[in-house]
């Protein structure tokens, strides 16, 4: 019995080549370690489809809930602690799932919604709906400066992932995150 247990388990042992593979985000895989559980935005990052969507919901309706208690002083402090906790714990999954930028990694949209809306409150239903909508097109098209930033700190596939990338996970968000604010600011000069 112990001889057949090692030997099903020498067959699912990676191979050497399989060693680099990206692993693939599971909720299994999420469970592993708690960085995994932060960067994965505590499962909004397992979605099929538009994870970074639906990570930027989740923190759209964390932002909504936490804000019946918070102050807005609260609001930077967590703020600026998910960002330097974010950082490692984007460190740590990027790393684990072999991936330099994985989609699952959605601390960075989550922490960005956080900041826009901390700035732009108070801000009724439709304000806040056009920081989701401007933040989600600069974070997925990345028109000049968050493409600028999104590249920064990329590295070619294989090479270990550092603290370094997993900042530039962050970076490109914040600076999506900034282009929304000033977006926002002319539309409310504009509309009053």
């Amino acid at each position: 019995m112990a001889s057949s247990a090692a030997s099903d388990a020498a067959s699912h042992a990676p191979s050497s080549a399989d060693a680099n593979a990206p692993c693939r985000p599971t909720f299994g895989f999420m469970a592993r370690h708690p960085a995994h559980w932060i960067a994965m935005g505590f499962g909004s990052g397992l979605a099929p489809r538009a994870p970074g969507t639906v990570g930027t919901l989740w923190g759209w309706a964390a932002f909504a809930l936490l804000n019946l208690w918070l102050t807005p002083f609260a609001w930077g402090v967590l703020i600026a602690a998910g960002l330097v906790i974010g950082a490692w714990a984007s460190t740590v999954t990027a790393r684990n799932l072999r991936v330099c930028d994985p989609g699952a990694v959605v601390w960075d949209e989550i922490v960005a919604i956080w900041l826009i809306l901390w700035i732009v409150m108070p801000a009724g239903f439709w304000w806040q709906l056009a920081a989701f909508v401007v933040f989600r097109y600069f974070d997925a098209a990345k028109p000049g400066p968050v493409r600028w930033a999104d590249g920064l700190f990329k590295i070619e596939p294989g090479q270990p992932v550092g603290f370094r990338q997993g900042f530039g996970i962050l970076f490109d968000d914040l600076v999506a995150a900034g282009c929304t604010l000033v977006v926002l600011a002319i539309a409310r000069a504009v509309l009053g």
